[in-house]
């Protein structure tokens, strides 16, 4: 910034001038629209008088500067926020054909305890994806076959019963399963999306033919028909019929209480992971309906 010396009637002059045209500026700029204003500036004027310099500086006009904040979106909450679920395994250990890369150690032909490879894994996924849309899952990764895989129903009920009896209840219970044919089979075993081999999923509903104490299996159905609706609308062929059995599979426990079969025992692990996002949004368009299974 450069600085001249003037005589002092020329520098009043001058300064007298400025300060008219700095008022006429600050009107002009607080007329502008949205608070736009123009850079700062300032002036300054210096005169001498015998020995003594003075120098006068103007303070550049002051502008609104204050925040403006407007809304410009907001945002939805999650699709199932709010919904409870509880995932878990009576038949834990059931696993998949093994395949090069990854195999596993069996307890059994097509089982094993290695929650990388058998159901553990496929609820850990499916509890992910529900997750993800705002879902509060429990995933109960308790294995139910040892000692006896023919009890493995009574032990799995003890864990329902004592979640009850704590007060817990949920908007849908799913017993995580895998469906089991015989090497000759017919049943179509995957469907292909997009290049994709994706393994195909079931609902299983007990009547509970031959128990005191029964499912509400009708409420029960109405899910299961809306969940193999839901697949088949999002890819044709992904569930299979619903089944009914006599049996009540632990689903008098409480309302809205289905199994679901993940695949077969000669699917992949790889083929069923594939599936999962198809049935959590499958879970998602269920619980969204109102009342299901009423």
């Amino acid at each position: 910034m450069r600085f001249y010396v003037w005589k002092k009637s020329q520098a009043v002059a001058i300064l007298l001038g400025m300060m008219l045209l700095m008022v006429l500026t600050g009107v002009c700029i607080a007329s502008m629209l949205d608070g736009q204003a123009e850079p700062e500036s300032e002036a300054v004027a210096a005169f001498a008088e015998a020995d003594l310099s003075f120098v006068v500086e103007t303070p550049a006009p002051v502008v609104d500067t204050s925040l403006r904040v407007e809304i410009v979106r907001s945002t939805e909450p999650p699709l199932l926020a709010g919904k409870t679920v509880l995932i878990y395994h009576t038949h834990t250990w059931e696993a998949f054909e093994q395949v090069e890369g990854n195999r596993y150690e069996e307890t059994e032909k097509w089982r094993s305890k290695d929650n990388r490879v058998n159901m553990v894994a496929v609820g850990n996924a499916l509890a992910a994806a529900l997750e993800v849309q705002g879902c509060t899952v429990v995933h109960d990764e308790t294995a139910f076959e040892p000692p006896d895989l023919s009890t493995a129903y009574q032990r799995s009920l003890v864990m329902l019963e004592a979640r009850q009896q704590a007060g817990e209840t949920y908007d849908l219970y799913i017993d995580l399963h895998r469906d089991a044919i015989a090497s000759n089979s017919t049943i179509k075993r995957t469907v292909n999306v997009a290049g994709e081999e994706v393994a195909r999923f079931m609902v299983l509903v007990g009547k509970g033919q031959g128990y005191d104490e029964k499912p509400d299996w009708e409420a029960n159905m109405l899910i299961a028909q809306q969940l193999t609706s839901s697949m088949n609308g999002q890819v044709e062929g992904l569930c299979r019929d619903i089944k009914v059995k006599t049996g009540r599979f632990n689903q008098h426990i409480a309302p809205r209480c289905v199994l679901i079969e993940c695949g077969l025992n000669y699917n992949t692990l790889e083929e069923v992971l594939a599936g999962i996002p198809y049935l959590a949004q499958a879970i998602a368009d269920t619980l969204t309906k109102e009342n299901p299974g009423g």
